[in-house]
């Protein structure tokens, strides 16, 4: 009896081709330019104790209540494939000593899991990356973090996407805000949405980036932040955004760009694209590229000392969708065994020209006519071809690229001696 071959788990995807090549060179710019920026590789687990998100993202935020991967492991503990980064980076802080370190820089990237409908660019596991500055409470931080962060998506060349930016206060400015905001929604809250009306009393800060059109009629009109914020909140702001200004980074305020979290003070942005771009067409309704904010709260809800941080991610497979397909590379040479004889001689050298840092496709296998000609076909930079002569292997160098043909040469006739 034939058995049904198992098909992949809805909400994942398996990355090839092109495709895996896009990939690739979100995560390689991300890795050259946090070098630049003197962010620190971390490693994280892919899961944690669950009350690690339930702590850091809130017990009755969709993520937590709806989204997360937890199971009880064989000692009854409960565990949860990670959601996002930044909580177990948080508790990683706390519980390696990495306090010391202040102010600290990392940045990672890797796989996430969330119970959520598969859409397009966004899956059930899904790879983001993700950079953290800890313990650094001025200004100064989030600007190198937004700089870093419009530089990585200029060199993936991704030019049309602009850096909505806004500010949620420091704790006294927010508060105020949160209790004008619930005054204010509770005058409508029969005509908002039944899930603005949950958020009322809990999270009112949520409404206002509402995309129901029951809500939309109320936003307008909804108290602004700059009406509550303390002298301290608006001259950090005023900091943050001359000194994007100074890095030349463009901008552009977003009053509504806010998060609903209690742990999280002043910057909040998102680099969005720009109306009619090619990279909103390519993201649909899910707009958002890059985000993050400022969470200097985050540390004393898992039980440390308060700690300032300000952190961003963004979506590898969206970043790669922005990038598009690109082709797998050609090989530098492409070495040949025209008989079998030479077998031994085009193994040895396809190692040491690789050994030399030059990529390399090997035809030692097939009909001996038809390898040279596949190797043309395969479209290498050069040709290295062997073949025994007159009793002796001999080699023979095809190239359109000047430099890298005299190096085979070079390379050839050293081998031969």
């Amino acid at each position: 009896m034939s058995r049904k071959t198992p098909q992949a788990i809805r909400g994942t995807q398996d990355i090839f081709g092109a495709d895996a090549e896009a990939f690739a060179f979100v995560v390689e710019t991300f890795e050259r330019v946090r070098r630049l920026y003197r962010f620190r590789r971390v490693e994280m687990p892919v899961f944690e104790k669950t009350e690690v998100f339930a702590r850091s993202l809130g017990e009755t935020t969709d993520v937590v209540s709806k989204e997360m991967y937890s199971f009880d492991d064989r000692g009854g503990e409960s565990l949860t494939l990670r959601p996002e980064f930044t909580a177990g980076i948080a508790r990683a802080f706390l519980t390696n000593g990495w306090q010391q370190y202040a102010p600290l820089k990392v940045a990672t990237h890797g796989p996430l899991f969330r119970y959520e409908r598969p859409q397009k660019g966004r899956y059930r596991q899904f790879h983001q990356i993700d950079a953290e500055v800890i313990g650094a409470g001025e200004p100064q931080a989030d600007v190198e973090l937004l700089a870093m962060a419009d530089q990585l998506l200029r060199e993936l060349g991704i030019h049309d996407v602009t850096l909505h930016l806004n500010t949620l206060g420091d704790a006294e400015s927010r508060e105020a805000w949160r209790a004008a905001l619930i005054d204010y929604f509770r005058a409508v809250k029969d005509q908002l949405s039944e899930e603005s009306q949950e958020r009322l009393e809990k999270n009112p800060l949520r409404i206002l980036d509402s995309k129901d059109p029951r809500d939309k009629p109320f936003l307008a009109d909804a108290p602004k932040i700059d009406a509550f914020l303390s002298e301290e909140a608006s001259a950090f702001f005023a900091a943050v955004t001359s000194g994007l200004d100074a890095a030349g980074v463009k901008w552009v305020r977003a009053e509504s760009l806010v998060r609903g979290l209690d742990y999280y003070r002043h910057t909040a942005f998102e680099f969005i694209p720009d109306e009619g771009s090619a990279s909103a067409a390519a993201l649909g309704s899910q707009s958002t590229v890059l985000g993050g904010g400022r969470y200097d709260g985050l540390m004393e809800s898992l039980g440390g000392a308060p700690t300032p941080a300000v952190g961003w991610a963004a979506g590898i497979e969206r970043l790669a969708m922005l990038v598009g397909e690109r082709a797998e590379p050609k090989a530098d040479v492409a070495i040949v065994a025209e008989d079998d004889a030479s077998m031994l001689v085009a193994i040895a050298a396809q190692m040491g020209l690789r050994a030399k840092g030059l990529t390399c496709d090997a035809f030692l296998s097939g009909s001996p006519r038809k390898r040279f000609d596949k190797a043309v076909k395969s479209g290498a930079k050069a040709i290295l071809a062997y073949q025994m002569v007159d009793g002796k292997v001999t080699g023979r160098v095809k190239s359109e690229d000047e430099a890298l043909g005299i190096q085979l040469l070079q390379f050839e006739h050293q081998t031969s001696l």
